[in-house]
């Protein structure tokens, strides 16, 4: 959910995907650190957790989302064309490919799925870079294909930018991100079809519905959990900021306010606004300069799980207790005391 030099990355990226086996004889590696800020973190993170690396070797690892039904992860890696899964103890494996670029021909760039969801009736939903759409995996989750379903591919008879980021509201209508991210020359107006980067809200089968053209680099996004607030990252290094906008009864948006400003924490730490998650008491685990950012609803930053790297995003999994994180190259998690939306 960035652009952020991705020929380093790639060159950085030219070791092969591993996977930390789990065993007695060789446990898990551990990294970074949980940095509390506030008292009222110590409800939601230990300072204590361990931060493990699951695997590593990504170009740009994104959109973690846990499948109950087979009990395992699943996480794209943008520019690979690929999803990968991680399940404990047979570790690391490729789930999809090709994931968001289905064309034949080989492509540059960030091709492949950028952030991943599950409706309400459990099937996998992808932002296709490549694509340029929202679409849906036409195959279970526990038998993966790679065949889809157009959900949304055009506004007003143009094609999107590159969907980015998804939320899906219990009526089943989709919340989305559109930065230029997976097109080619991402950030020149003349190599993409829109030159805006919405937020929009699509129900299957119906026309989107834009909301909001105002952002700079729309990214991560989330629903509050009783639905009335939108959330939404923007990845604008100039203007690093967390928006939360209240939803109308007809799921369109009101104009907005700045819940977090972090442009000067971007100044110090790598990262930039991306992904983000919700708990059951509304906090938010959003990904950003330093790590994961624990910020309580009224926009006070309380915590961060620092990864030591650039991080894009983040899911809970399990029981709701553990918290996976993409960050850069790696695939990590870590257990925090705060639960998250849906388990």
């Amino acid at each position: 959910m960035r652009i952020l030099s991705l020929c380093l990355s790639i060159a950085l990226a030219t070791f092969a995907v591993t996977a930390h086996a789990q065993s007695n004889v060789e446990p898990i590696e551990t990294i970074g650190e949980i940095e509390i800020l506030d008292p009222a973190a110590e409800a939601l993170v230990d300072s204590e957790a361990k931060i493990e690396r699951l695997a590593t070797g990504f170009v740009w690892s994104e959109g973690p989302v846990w499948i109950a039904k087979g009990n395992f992860l699943v996480f794209s890696d943008v520019p690979k064309n690929t999803v990968y899964k991680w399940q404990d103890g047979p570790g690391l494996s490729v789930y999809l490919k090709p994931s968001g670029y289905t064309q034949s021909a080989s492509r540059e760039g960030e091709s492949g799925s950028n952030g991943l969801a599950l409706d309400n009736q459990k099937r996998l939903i992808l932002c296709q870079h490549g694509d340029h759409r929202v679409a849906r995996m036409d195959a279970p989750t526990t038998a993966p294909a790679a065949k889809f379903i157009t959900i949304a591919a055009v506004h007003q008879g143009k094609e999107f930018n590159s969907p980015n980021d998804l939320a899906i509201h219990s009526s089943g209508a989709i919340y989305f991100t559109d930065p230029p991210y997976g097109r080619i020359g991402a950030f020149k107006n003349t190599e993409r079809p829109l030159d805006y980067q919405g937020v929009y809200r699509v129900v299957p089968g119906e026309e989107p519905q834009l909301l909001t053209k105002k952002l700079r680099a729309p990214n991560g996004i989330a629903l509050s959990p009783d639905e009335k607030t939108l959330y939404v990252a923007q990845s604008d290094s100039s203007n690093l900021i967390y928006m939360a906008y209240k939803i109308q009864r007809d799921g369109s948006i009101d104009e907005g306010r700045v819940l977090l400003d972090v442009t000067d924490l971007g100044k110090e730490r790598p990262g930039s606004c991306d992904g983000l998650k919700v708990d059951t008491n509304g906090n938010l685990f959003a990904t950003g300069p330093g790590g994961v950012l624990v910020i309580s609803p009224d926009g006070k930053h309380l915590a961060t799980i620092r990864t030591g790297d650039k991080i894009a995003n983040c899911g809970f999994a399990h029981d709701g207790h553990t918290l996976y994180m993409t960050s850069n190259h790696d695939l990590c998690r870590v257990r925090v005391k705060a639960k998250g939306m849906g388990f």
